[in-house]
């Protein structure tokens, strides 16, 4: 294949050669996407008949979601459906007129061959280009759709809040945990609006489900991408690091609010997994493991009845273990005697080394692809959840991680200007940042923060922000655009607006603009997260399950927010801290340590030497405490 890299050549032969542009999306652990590479983009014939007719583009669709956004857009407004692989035919302006998903390289199950595909838009790119350039001017008008979209003067009410809450019990599985049917996936952002919110059924739930099922790792801790099933049981076992990022913190928030020791074990274990397997040497994570090993779907993952007593050396020990995985000869996956490991019977009590038995019985196996890009906005989302923990679990290793994924961020993932990149690899920064980059670090920036007290990261976040309104707000009709203002032209500029399957950028730039605005009392920031919540909100309202991240923004936006500042002695100041940290707080601000350009700790000081504690509530302030009891009857 004569593939090229998405840009300004690829754009330039397809003007000069007169062809239209080919375009497969994919990543790396997507499984249809490597079958239809071995089947098709590795036969010679096939092949040279791309090459000929077309001018071949490979994309990484998590390197560049703004293509991938316009493809995808495109594909489920011809077809009626999207997904990966994803292969469309655009203009050399860059407009999509054809586009589909999977091709058989011969017609089976009702799909029509990759070869006649091909034909046929040659055909029709050939015969009927006056057709093609008259559906490329509709096909823009609505990919510019979300852009165009008007904010509301509506009042954002708690009772909306309320009332998108009451419907997702509309599609929850009161049974199996989770949303909706199979395939089910996780869905972080609504678990944590769910906690944030006070519920407890629904959230708790779902968290319980899904760690005693097959989505999560019961060997080796991190959970696949979903469920293929209703009860969590057979994933598809690919792990990704957004996933591990989101579901550790809300395993963390669910231990806060229930001290169930199953999350607080499970977060630990997600972030030991992603630590062990996942992390670079320069301190970035890399984005995925494969589905995949040996070719085969989960053969890393999966054990026989018989793998298990070997590896446990037989006796009580194996029998306790296979009771308590559920395993059994017939097995669970593909009828063929494999076991996807759940937590379904009674708990060993040495569980523990059962785990380590078959960890390294594991690792004698060939291990799944991995995909070993580092994204800013995925390593991000690492950083809140290892500060976070590390911070409230006092484990130093996870705030050492924390800072150090941070400073590679801010270091290796900038351009000589300073401004962010996308991703890095092979020791290479690359791709101008997108919204979601600049807004899920401006979340971890303020996280890290507040984990560490350490003053660098407020600057930091405080100049992000500022570079985020700069370069991607929508100042006519609110809200932020995907791409920068000096981005590439595509055939459209976007907004990303729904929380799924992570926050869009928009909520998570909301959320972001929200707590710096509580940390620095800087008005300008809640203004312009305003700016999204009016365009956003009655959407949210109407389909909370595909918002939950911007409704905790709006629910944050509408809480009593406490911002509490907290000085003195570090032994006396950690007591203080602790109380902070005792329970899940969502709708609470912290600064701490020295001030050093932090608007929440200026002018404050200990009290007669001893460590205090400030407590403000919509610019008032209580009397400053010092006892940890007291501080705790301020924040109830």
């Amino acid at each position: 294949m004569d593939w090229e890299p998405w840009g300004d050549r690829a754009l330039a032969r397809a003007r000069e050669e007169d062809r239209p542009l080919l375009v497969s999306i994919g990543y790396s652990a997507c499984h249809w996407c490597h079958v239809m590479a071995h089947e098709s983009f590795e036969d010679e014939r096939i092949a040279a008949l791309m090459n000929e007719r077309f001018v071949c583009v490979k994309v990484d669709r998590e390197e560049r979601p703004d293509i991938d956004a316009i493809c995808m857009e495109a594909c489920q407004a011809i077809t009626g459906h999207g997904g990966w692989p994803l292969n469309a035919f655009l203009t050399p302006d860059g407009v999509p007129f054809y586009a589909g998903t999977y091709f058989p390289p011969e017609s089976r199950h009702g799909l029509p061959s990759w070869r006649m595909v091909l034909d046929g838009v040659a055909e029709a790119w050939s015969e009927r280009r006056d057709q093609i350039t008259r559906q490329g001017a509709q096909m823009v008008e609505a990919l510019s759709a979300t852009a165009r979209l008007e904010p509301s003067m509506e009042p954002i009410t708690q009772d909306l809040v309320r009332e998108a809450l009451v419907s997702l019990w509309g599609t929850y599985d009161r049974s199996g945990g989770g949303f909706g049917r199979a395939p089910k996936f996780p869905q972080s952002p609504v678990i944590e609006l769910l906690l944030a919110r006070g519920e407890r059924e629904m959230s708790l739930g779902t968290l319980e489900a899904m760690a005693r099922g097959g989505i999560y790792d019961q060997v080796g801790g991190g959970f696949a991408r979903y469920s293929v099933d209703p009860t969590w049981t057979v994933p598809h076992f690919e792990k990704m690091l957004y996933d591990n990022a989101l579901l550790a913190r809300a395993y963390l928030h669910g231990w806060q609010v229930s001290g169930n020791e199953r999350f607080r074990r499970v977060c630990c274990e997600t972030l030991d997994w992603a630590l062990r397997e996942m992390r670079g040497p320069e301190g970035g994570f890399c984005s995925a493991l494969d589905a995949d090993s040996e070719g085969v779907e989960g053969k890393f993952y999966v054990w026989t009845v018989d793998e298990l007593r070997d590896a446990l050396g037989g006796g009580a020990l194996a029998e306790e273990a296979i009771a308590y995985f559920g395993a059994s000869e017939r097995g669970n996956f593909e009828g063929s005697g494999q076991n996807v490991l759940e937590a379904r019977g009674p708990e060993p009590s040495d569980l523990p080394e059962i785990r380590r038995a078959l960890l390294e019985a594991r690792s004698a196996r060939v291990r799944p692809g991995l995909d070993d890009k580092r994204l800013t906005s995925w390593n991000a989302l690492m950083i809140s959840a290892l500060a976070e923990a590390g911070a409230v679990l006092e484990r130093e290793d996870y705030l050492e991680a924390a800072v150090a994924c941070a400073s590679f961020v801010l270091g290796d993932l900038r351009d000589p200007d300073s401004r962010l990149l996308r991703s890095w690899k092979d020791g290479r920064g690359r791709l101008d940042a997108y919204l979601e980059d600049h807004a899920f670090l401006l979340e971890a920036l303020i996280s890290l923060y507040e984990a560490s007290g350490d003053p660098s990261w407020y600057s930091e976040a405080t100049a992000l922000a500022d570079v985020l309104i700069e370069r991607f707000e929508d100042p006519e009709r609110g809200g932020f655009f995907t791409t920068a203002s000096d981005h590439e032209q595509l055939a459209a500029r976007r907004k990303d607006l729904e929380d799924s399957p992570i926050p869009s950028g928009n909520s998570a730039a909301a959320f972001g603009l929200l707590r710096l605005g509580a940390l620095s009392g800087e008005g300008r920031y809640e203004r312009h997260a305003l700016g999204v919540l009016r365009l956003m909100f009655p959407l949210a309202t109407r389909h909370p399950g595909a918002f939950g991240h911007l409704l905790r923004a709006a629910d944050f936006y509408l809480a009593p927010v406490k911002e509490v500042a907290i000085v003195g002695p570090v032994d006396e100041a950690r007591a203080l801290l602790g109380v902070v940290r005792d329970g899940y707080r969502p709708h609470l601000v912290l600064a701490a340590g020295e001030a050093d350009g932090v608007p929440l700790l200026e002018g404050r000081g200990p009290v007669d030497g001893h460590a205090a504690a400030y407590v403000c509530e919509r610019f008032v302030c209580q009397a400053p405490v010092t006892r940890p009891d007291d501080l705790a009857a301020s924040l109830d």
